[in-house]
């Protein structure tokens, strides 16, 4: 079949997005390829490896072009083979528990009585020394029960999402970068004095309750992960735990990671494919989702819901069968949950350099990279024109936010018409952070995120052992896949382009007299 020039605003080829969307949609099916049978993508895991492969050849069966990965540097590959943790004093009991990644396997089963020893500063590590000896040793204050202050599971209504219409002042204090360095760093000398202490592992306890636990870990660089093994448990086996060692023996528990160190490839990859324009000169625009996850659920809302929501753009806007004006590039980024690392690195080899310390990884770099200036623009900086990005679960979408660039919301509000339909009319102006648009912002690049439901994203599923395609919608991914290509396809036919930002240059502090506390 021949491929054709798409003309500007062709309302025909919306329609047929809109038909072929809702009424043939691969969305859930792919989910369930991707999350059901290859699972989590923890960053230069194999698991990664063997879902970028499959990324990549669904990309060409739906007909893709310039299909590959553009690798970046990251770390030790870290694989998760299997785990159990159990209380075996005063009686015999699983726990709810995950490793953190990146920590280091036991030697078989380690079994030892646990010791309470709160240590959140390294001013903490001198009671403590001495008494940790073959005791496994949890780390964290027991706290409180939670109770719950708003619903579990949320659709926005019209007035939450006038509530986020509001224009977000810069903040810049430049004492900040040092104080967040210095607090990442802290698990890790955490671990260094355990380990001298000849302590057997450590506990933390999770940040939800409800039986949740999460696993993130971020020393993933080669000679700096974890001295001992780390194991998050559920709040409530914790303070159980707690509560027995405070009221009669200390409890014992057993502890099994088998777990893999792989520092072959020190490269994460971003996925890369596109559908080629008619006018080469006309730029490009883009879409992106991280491809990357956690490890206690199958990363299906974070992010696989936006994964899948580019694969499904991608499907639909092939399957017209018509060659737009501009290119349409898709990106699967990898690193997002380590610091942006993946979409970090695109921007260095694309669009923009900036003078961070090349001594300086992972979390240490993303930290310094945003605070350092001045910004060089790269020759490919003007040719992006667009690019929208999906990572707040898998919530319908009910418009965009304009990330503060007030000249951007007609064309965006004009793309967004032919949805109003669908329930996306609507357009804010505050900024969205976190995720892998921010990078692109910072440099001026007219990079957008969409407004979307929240569900249970935020309140149980974000990087928990809930995060499983259960948790997805179907109806909203049909939704969200549709606009998504819907966008993608205005943009790269129309002859109108987004007002660009101002590039960023050195802010002066917000509060040039504050005084900082020297305990933070």
């Amino acid at each position: 079949m021949p491929v054709l020039a798409a003309p500007d605003g062709d309302s025909a080829a919306i329609a047929r997005i809109i038909d072929e969307g809702m009424n043939r949609s691969e969305a859930m099916t792919t989910a369930s390829a991707l999350m059901d049978r290859i699972g989590p993508r923890l960053t230069n895991s194999e698991n990664h490896r063997k879902a970028e492969s499959w990324a990549m050849d669904l990309f060409r069966q739906r007909g893709l072009a310039n299909v590959h990965v553009e690798p970046f540097d990251f770390g030790v590959g870290w694989n998760l083979d299997s785990y159990s943790v159990a209380m075996v004093t005063p009686r015999a009991l699983p726990l709810t528990a995950i490793p953190v990644a990146w920590s280091p396997p036991t030697a078989g089963t380690v079994q030892a009585p646990v010791v309470i020893a709160p240590m959140s500063r390294e001013e903490h590590f001198a009671e403590w020394k001495g008494k940790l000896a073959g005791k496994i040793v949890l780390v964290s204050l027991p706290g409180q029960t939670s109770e719950s202050k708003g619903p579990v599971f949320q659709r926005y209504t019209d007035s939450d999402i006038a509530a986020l219409d509001t224009y977000t002042k810069p903040d810049f204090d430049p004492d900040a970068p040092a104080i967040q360095v210095r607090n990442r760093r802290f698990q890790g000398k955490l671990a260094a004095f355990l380990k001298a202490e000849g302590a057997v592992a450590m506990v933390k306890i999770s940040y939800r309750d409800g039986k949740l636990v999460h696993g993130e870990g971020y020393d993933f660089q080669p000679g700096q992960t974890l001295a001992l093994p780390a194991i998050e448990l559920a709040q409530e086996d914790y303070r159980k735990l707690v509560r027995l060692a405070k009221t009669g023996a200390a409890p014992e528990v057993a502890i099994n990671v088998a777990a893999r160190y792989d520092e072959s490839n020190l490269k994460a990859e971003n996925v890369v494919a596109e559908i080629p324009g008619s006018d080469p000169k006309a730029g490009y625009v883009m879409a992106g989702a991280h491809f990357d996850s956690w490890i206690a659920g199958d990363g299906a809302n974070d992010n696989g819901a936006g994964s899948i929501t580019v694969l499904e753009a991608a499907r639909l806007i092939a399957k017209l069968g018509v060659k737009p004006k501009r290119t349409i590039r898709f990106v699967l980024w990898s690193g997002e949950e380590q610091g942006l690392l993946g979409s970090r690195a695109y921007i260095d080899q694309h669009y923009a350099s900036r003078p961070v310390d090349p001594s300086l990884k992972g979390i240490d770099s993303y930290i310094a990279w945003r605070n350092a200036f001045p910004i060089t623009p790269k020759p490919e900086y003007s040719q992006l024109k667009a690019y929208f990005n999906m990572d707040n679960g898998s919530g319908r979408f009910r418009g965009i936010y304009s990330e503060g660039n007030l000249g951007a919301e007609k064309l965006l509000k004009e793309w967004l018409s032919p949805f109003d339909m669908l329930g996306a009319d609507k357009l804010v102006v505050s900024k969205t952070g976190g995720t892998d648009h921010v990078f692109l912002q910072a440099i001026g690049l007219p990079g957008y995120q969409f407004i979307q439901d929240p569900l249970d994203y935020e309140s149980r599923v974000h990087h928990s052992n809930l995060d499983t395609v259960d948790h997805m919608r179907a109806d909203d991914m049909r939704q969200a896949s549709v606009i998504m290509a819907g966008m993608l396809w205005q943009a790269a036919n129309s002859d109108k382009e987004l007002p660009r930002a101002v590039l960023p240059t050195q802010p002066a502090p917000t509060d040039p007299f504050k005084v900082r506390d020297p305990s933070q």
